[in-house]
Protein backbone atom coordinates (compact mmCIF):
# COMPACT_ATOMS: atom_id res chain seq x y z
CA UNK A 1 0.00 0.00 0.00
CA UNK A 2 1.43 3.18 -0.93
CA UNK A 3 1.73 5.99 1.46
CA UNK A 4 1.94 9.62 1.61
CA UNK A 5 3.46 12.55 3.89
CA UNK A 6 0.41 15.37 4.47
CA UNK A 7 1.81 18.72 5.34
CA UNK A 8 -0.44 21.85 6.55
CA UNK A 9 -0.10 25.07 7.64
CA UNK A 10 -1.73 27.95 8.34
CA UNK A 11 -3.19 30.81 10.65
CA UNK A 12 -4.03 28.94 13.63
CA UNK A 13 -7.55 28.89 14.56
CA UNK A 14 -10.32 26.24 16.85
CA UNK A 15 -11.55 23.04 14.25
CA UNK A 16 -8.29 22.61 11.72
CA UNK A 17 -7.62 19.23 13.16
CA UNK A 18 -11.68 18.14 13.12
CA UNK A 19 -11.63 19.61 9.25
CA UNK A 20 -8.50 17.77 8.42
CA UNK A 21 -9.67 14.42 9.95
CA UNK A 22 -12.89 14.88 8.58
CA UNK A 23 -12.01 14.76 5.43
CA UNK A 24 -9.40 11.87 5.92
CA UNK A 25 -12.24 10.34 7.03
CA UNK A 26 -14.55 10.66 4.53
CA UNK A 27 -11.78 9.77 1.52
CA UNK A 28 -11.21 6.51 3.31
CA UNK A 29 -7.72 7.74 4.61
CA UNK A 30 -5.65 5.78 7.46
CA UNK A 31 -3.37 7.95 9.54
CA UNK A 32 -0.34 6.10 10.68
CA UNK A 33 1.36 8.70 12.36
CA UNK A 34 0.91 12.18 12.88
CA UNK A 35 2.47 15.27 15.21
CA UNK A 36 0.48 18.58 15.03
CA UNK A 37 1.81 22.29 16.96
CA UNK A 38 1.59 25.94 16.82
CA UNK A 39 5.20 27.12 15.62
CA UNK A 40 4.40 30.90 16.78
CA UNK A 41 0.88 31.94 15.32
CA UNK A 42 1.15 29.24 13.02
CA UNK A 43 -0.94 26.41 13.47
CA UNK A 44 1.43 22.58 11.83
CA UNK A 45 0.64 19.74 10.65
CA UNK A 46 1.82 16.44 9.76
CA UNK A 47 0.53 13.16 8.91
CA UNK A 48 1.62 9.49 7.04
CA UNK A 49 -1.54 8.68 5.25
CA UNK A 50 -2.27 5.61 3.10
CA UNK A 51 -5.44 4.68 1.24
CA UNK A 52 -5.77 0.73 -0.23
CA UNK A 53 -7.48 2.89 -3.10
CA UNK A 54 -5.24 5.21 -4.34
CA UNK A 55 -1.93 4.91 -5.46
CA UNK A 56 -0.97 7.99 -6.44
CA UNK A 57 -1.20 11.74 -4.82
CA UNK A 58 -2.93 13.19 -8.06
CA UNK A 59 -5.81 11.15 -7.62
CA UNK A 60 -6.65 12.90 -4.25
CA UNK A 61 -5.13 16.46 -4.56
CA UNK A 62 -8.16 18.20 -5.29
CA UNK A 63 -9.44 16.49 -2.17
CA UNK A 64 -7.86 19.03 0.71
CA UNK A 65 -9.39 21.96 -1.76
CA UNK A 66 -11.45 23.13 1.34
CA UNK A 67 -8.33 23.25 2.95
CA UNK A 68 -6.86 25.84 0.91
CA UNK A 69 -9.67 27.69 0.88
CA UNK A 70 -9.69 28.43 4.46
CA UNK A 71 -6.37 29.72 4.06
CA UNK A 72 -4.39 26.82 4.95
CA UNK A 73 -1.10 25.24 2.93
CA UNK A 74 -1.30 21.83 1.80
CA UNK A 75 1.44 20.16 0.75
CA UNK A 76 1.25 16.19 -0.45
CA UNK A 77 4.51 14.00 -0.61
CA UNK A 78 4.58 10.21 -1.91
CA UNK A 79 7.26 8.45 -0.07
CA UNK A 80 8.94 5.21 -0.68
CA UNK A 81 8.24 1.72 0.40
CA UNK A 82 8.78 1.70 3.96
CA UNK A 83 8.77 5.31 4.60
CA UNK A 84 5.71 5.01 6.98
CA UNK A 85 7.69 2.71 9.00
CA UNK A 86 9.59 3.74 12.10
CA UNK A 87 12.85 3.11 12.61
CA UNK A 88 13.83 0.40 15.44
CA UNK A 89 16.08 2.49 17.58
CA UNK A 90 17.91 0.51 20.13
CA UNK A 91 18.98 2.33 23.61
CA UNK A 92 17.52 4.58 26.56
CA UNK A 93 14.88 7.02 25.42
CA UNK A 94 15.45 10.71 27.40
CA UNK A 95 14.29 14.01 28.08
CA UNK A 96 16.47 17.01 27.87
CA UNK A 97 15.25 19.99 29.02
CA UNK A 98 16.82 23.95 28.55
CA UNK A 99 16.08 27.21 30.23
CA UNK A 100 17.67 30.07 29.73
CA UNK A 101 17.64 33.46 28.39
CA UNK A 102 16.85 33.34 24.31
CA UNK A 103 19.95 33.93 22.34
CA UNK A 104 20.60 32.52 18.57
CA UNK A 105 22.36 29.21 18.74
CA UNK A 106 20.93 27.77 22.00
CA UNK A 107 19.21 24.64 19.58
CA UNK A 108 22.30 24.50 17.34
CA UNK A 109 24.92 24.11 20.22
CA UNK A 110 22.30 21.92 21.87
CA UNK A 111 21.72 19.60 18.58
CA UNK A 112 25.83 19.88 17.51
CA UNK A 113 26.99 18.08 21.24
CA UNK A 114 24.22 15.69 20.98
CA UNK A 115 24.63 14.52 16.75
CA UNK A 116 28.37 14.68 17.62
CA UNK A 117 28.00 12.13 20.10
CA UNK A 118 25.39 10.11 18.25
CA UNK A 119 22.17 10.88 19.76
CA UNK A 120 19.65 10.85 18.12
CA UNK A 121 17.25 13.56 18.52
CA UNK A 122 13.47 11.88 18.10
CA UNK A 123 11.20 15.12 18.76
CA UNK A 124 12.39 18.88 19.67
CA UNK A 125 9.79 21.14 20.65
CA UNK A 126 10.57 25.70 21.80
CA UNK A 127 9.09 28.11 23.45
CA UNK A 128 9.05 31.48 24.54
CA UNK A 129 7.25 31.65 28.04
CA UNK A 130 7.19 34.89 30.76
CA UNK A 131 6.44 37.97 30.19
CA UNK A 132 7.94 40.49 27.05
CA UNK A 133 10.12 42.10 30.08
CA UNK A 134 11.57 38.75 30.97
CA UNK A 135 10.97 36.10 28.23
CA UNK A 136 12.44 32.43 29.50
CA UNK A 137 13.65 30.69 26.37
CA UNK A 138 12.21 26.53 26.71
CA UNK A 139 13.72 24.16 24.41
CA UNK A 140 12.79 20.39 25.23
CA UNK A 141 14.21 17.34 23.58
CA UNK A 142 13.38 13.51 23.30
CA UNK A 143 16.19 11.81 22.48
CA UNK A 144 17.63 7.97 21.94
CA UNK A 145 21.19 7.34 23.76
CA UNK A 146 23.11 4.71 21.77
CA UNK A 147 23.45 1.72 23.85
CA UNK A 148 26.98 1.93 25.76
CA UNK A 149 25.51 5.98 26.85
CA UNK A 150 24.38 6.30 30.03
CA UNK A 151 22.35 9.63 31.16
CA UNK A 152 25.16 10.31 33.95
CA UNK A 153 27.96 10.69 30.87
CA UNK A 154 25.24 13.20 28.77
CA UNK A 155 25.08 15.17 31.71
CA UNK A 156 28.42 15.49 32.11
CA UNK A 157 28.65 16.54 28.62
CA UNK A 158 26.49 19.08 28.60
CA UNK A 159 27.71 20.73 32.03
CA UNK A 160 30.14 22.93 29.58
CA UNK A 161 27.56 23.95 27.27
CA UNK A 162 25.21 25.06 30.37
CA UNK A 163 27.94 27.52 31.27
CA UNK A 164 28.84 28.89 27.57
CA UNK A 165 25.10 29.08 26.96
CA UNK A 166 24.16 30.42 30.54
CA UNK A 167 21.16 28.00 30.82
CA UNK A 168 19.88 25.68 32.79
CA UNK A 169 20.05 21.96 31.06
CA UNK A 170 18.49 18.85 33.05
CA UNK A 171 18.51 15.31 31.30
CA UNK A 172 16.39 12.32 32.56
CA UNK A 173 15.45 8.91 31.60
CA UNK A 174 12.06 8.20 30.02
CA UNK A 175 10.29 4.82 30.82
CA UNK A 176 8.41 4.00 27.77
CA UNK A 177 5.23 2.02 27.96
CA UNK A 178 3.79 -0.94 25.60
CA UNK A 179 0.42 -0.67 25.51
Amino acid sequence: MQHFALTIIGRDRPGIVSQVTEILFQGGFNIADSSCSILGGQFSMILIISNPAISTKEEFSDTFSPLEESNLSVYIRTLKPGGEIRSELEGELCMISVYGADKPGIVYQVAKELGDRSINITDLNTKLVGDQQKPVYVMMLEAMLPEDTEIEEVESWMEDLKQRLQVDISVRSLVVMEL
